[in-house]
């Protein structure tokens, strides 16, 4: 036997050939996946483009888990690092087996198998080697010895190597297997991989078996069971990516169309942490909001001054549809633009009185009558509480003096294409956002009031600084920021405590369309604006689903994960603007400081006319509840009392006078039922309203 191995070897020294090199072999690997990466250079996605197999991106020696090295040379040819390419002692061993038993045995070396991996001439037929491709294989062996290092023929042999089915390569096999990268193998998973080598398509009874021989060989100490269970677990594994799914419509928009010549491996804007946890957020309040036939819902989040979308939450249920960009009625996030636009064109200040009392306009198809959320009326308030506290009526009123065709221009202007239509298709209802569009329009809208009116495009890859185009005036603009950061102005409809409030600065709004089929919030801060919808894509109206308790609360959630280590300040004014106490007359309003563009301040406003029609009792509503905020301390929290038209007015609650309501009362609220009234100097009711405290104060002792 040593005579033949040394003529085998004379004659397979005087043969010459090319063998690849390491280099080659590696740059013709193709993945079956193309890659999406974050912005990091995380993966994130992938999308399938060769359906003949499974195979990972390429994957380093040093990547893969010591234990499976150590199985496959135990299991394959464990005088790996002896030989130079072909075990004549193996060889021998081989031939002598055949001749004397039943079973087959090889004699292949990992070297060996790997030149029939590189060369395809030298794999196997259907009836096995002839003896040339045989002698083929054992030189081109030598020759990958003579030319490779063993660390570089152990890698290549693992990212090649079949294991079952249409997994190819060690990164694909670990993933598809056992949902794990090859460098988190155990040595039973390793043992199973190893067991697969020879019999890919092997009964999962059979592979066990050959799994804890082959570990117990190398450790007397392994556990059978453990393995038995371990083969069962992943031959029942559905087949899955080698890359985790965390952005799969971002995937397909991306990714779609590459062949599988061209480059493996694309680069995002998408932030792999920032996405995995906006999806986590999404996916566990809709969980919570599916007693209220809320199914789906999406988000995105966009870097205020690049454009970049750092999350991309398509779907937040199972649906293949992208709620980034189907198109929804948009409810009143359509409002800031609105009153944006008359501000701009000097026809309002944050200050002016709007009115909020029944409306009726005659169109072509019948009178339209708006209504509130709560199909209650206000009275007058100001610009400041009418668009913060998302009043209906007045924005319909601010419609009609803006002009339609003038505030579906602004709009388009801002980006959303989707309003296709006519101005006169949407009629006055586009005040309260009868048109269709996507979250990702309304997002980058809301953008461009955060970038003080430049409004600039979005993108998924990484690019060059972009120039943004001033779409709206930045005086206004820092206004109605100014306005949707205030949660005074928006406590008349939402309460001081609610899901809008975060911790550092922040504006945003809220919107829910007709039959609350689509609940919407879009807000942003310093660095980020962030957009999401809540609803069901088959267009089924939510149960009892407002603002703050649909989308509301996810969006707070990203905003304050987006900003757990970065800070996010009010912007600066802009040149132009002035700051002044303003007060009303009669006292519709507390005086307060106001934001005026310079030429437009009042220190006073007086209402006359029909503005004095009518007495009401602003805040608390009828029937509303207040909710007592545990993190005030006993004895600090108060409520105001509000009214309209109230010269010559006094308070009285629970039949105990307060006194003047002309500048409203600040009360400190005690849990129970009460009835507050408006009364006259006769002592005459004009308005009442009865309203309920609820929850104990700071340091009171709770269930």
């Amino acid at each position: 036997m040593r005579r033949l191995a040394a003529v085998l070897a004379l004659a397979w020294a005087g043969q010459v050939g090319a063998v690849p090199t390491p280099e080659q072999v590696k740059t013709a690997y193709r993945a079956s996946d193309v890659q999406l990466l974050d912005r990091h250079g995380v993966p994130i996605d992938a999308l399938r483009t060769d359906m003949t197999v499974r195979r990972a991106p390429w994957v380093g020696l040093a990547d893969i888990s010591p234990a499976t090295r150590l199985a496959l040379v135990h299991a394959e040819d464990r005088r790996f690092m002896q030989h130079d390419g072909v075990d004549v002692g193996a060889l021998g061993k081989a031939a002598w087996d055949n001749l004397l038993r039943t079973r087959a045995r090889g004699a292949s070396t990992i070297t060996m198998q790997l030149a029939a991996l590189v060369d395809e001439r030298l794999r196997a037929g259907a009836g096995g080697r002839s003896w040339g491709q045989k002698w083929d294989q054992a030189r081109v062996a030598r020759e990958l010895e003579a030319g490779w290092s063993k660390a570089q023929i152990m890698e290549a042999y693992l990212n090649l190597v079949p294991f079952r089915g249409e997994l190819q390569g060690i990164g694909a096999a670990s993933q598809g297997l056992f949902g794990k990268a090859p460098s988190g193998l155990n040595q039973a998973e390793s043992a199973i991989l190893a067991s697969l080598l020879r019999a890919p398509s092997a009964a999962p009874r059979v592979v066990a078996q050959r799994a804890c021989l082959l570990a117990r060989e190398i450790n007397p100490a392994a556990k059978c069971a453990g393995i038995e269970w371990d083969v069962a677990a992943a031959f029942s594994r559905p087949s899955a990516s080698a890359a985790q799914t965390q952005a799969p419509h971002v995937a397909q928009r991306l990714l779609k169309g590459m062949g599988t010549g061209t480059a493996r491996q694309v680069r995002s804007t998408l932030d792999a942490g920032i996405q995995r946890d906006a999806a986590d957020t999404l996916r566990a309040h809709l969980a919570a909001l599916r007693e209220r036939h809320v199914t789906q819902g999406a988000l995105v989040a966009i870097d205020n001054d690049s454009g970049e979308i750092v999350a991309y939450v398509a779907n937040g249920g199972a649906s293949e549809v992208d709620g980034v960009l189907a198109l929804r009625q948009a409810g009143s996030t359509l409002k800031p633009f609105l009153y944006q636009l008359a501000m701009e064109r000097g026809w309002i200040t944050a200050a002016s009185p709007q009115d909020d009392s029944p409306l009726e306009i005659a169109t072509a198809a019948g009178p339209y009558v708006p209504q509130n959320y709560d199909r209650q009326f206000k009275g007058w308030v100001s610009t400041r509480t009418s668009l913060a506290s998302s009043l209906n009526v007045p924005a319909v009123r601010m419609l009609q003096l803006t002009g339609l065709e003038r505030f579906h221009a602004r709009l388009r202007a801002l980006g959303m294409a989707s309003l296709s239509e006519p101005a006169e298709f949407y009629g006055f209802s586009l005040a309260l956002g009868s048109g269709d569009v996507s979250l990702l329009e309304l997002a980058n809208a809301y953008r461009t009031l955060a970038n003080g009116g430049l409004h600039g495009g979005v993108t998924l890859l990484p690019r060059a600084p972009q120039p943004k185009t001033r779409v709206l005036d930045a005086k206004t603009a820092f206004i109605v920021g100014d306005i949707l950061s205030d949660r005074a102005a928006r406590s008349l409809t939402f309460g001081l405590r609610n899901e809008l409030a975060t911790a550092f600065w922040s504006a945003v709004k809220t919107g829910t369309s007709k039959d609350m089929r689509d609940n919407w919030c879009v807000g942003y801060s310093e660095k980020y604006t962030v957009a999401v919808w809540v609803g069901n894509f088959d267009g089924s109206p939510m149960w009892d689903v407002s603002g703050v308790s649909g989308a509301a609360p996810v969006w707070r959630d990203v905003m304050e994960r987006l900003h757990r280590a970065l800070p996010s300040r009010a912007p600066a004014a802009p040149p132009g603007l002035v700051q002044q106490m303003v007060s009303y007359q009669p006292a519709l309003e507390a005086p307060r400081r106001e934001w005026f563009v310079r030429g437009t301040e009042s220190a006073q406003l007086t209402l006359v006319g029909t503005a004095q029609r009518r007495s009401a009792i602003v805040y608390p509503g009828q029937d509303g509840v207040i909710a007592l905020d545990p993190d005030i301390p006993a004895g600090r929290e108060r409520v105001v009392f509000r009214a309209q038209g109230a010269a010559g007015l006094s308070w009285r609650l629970d039949g105990v006078a307060l006194g003047a309501a002309g500048a409203g009362h600040a009360w400190q609220p005690v849990a129970g039922e009460h009835e507050l009234a408006l009364v006259d100097a006769d002592d005459k009711v004009v308005a009442t309203t009865r309203f309920s405290v609820r929850g104990a104060p700071a340091g009171a002792a709770r269930p």
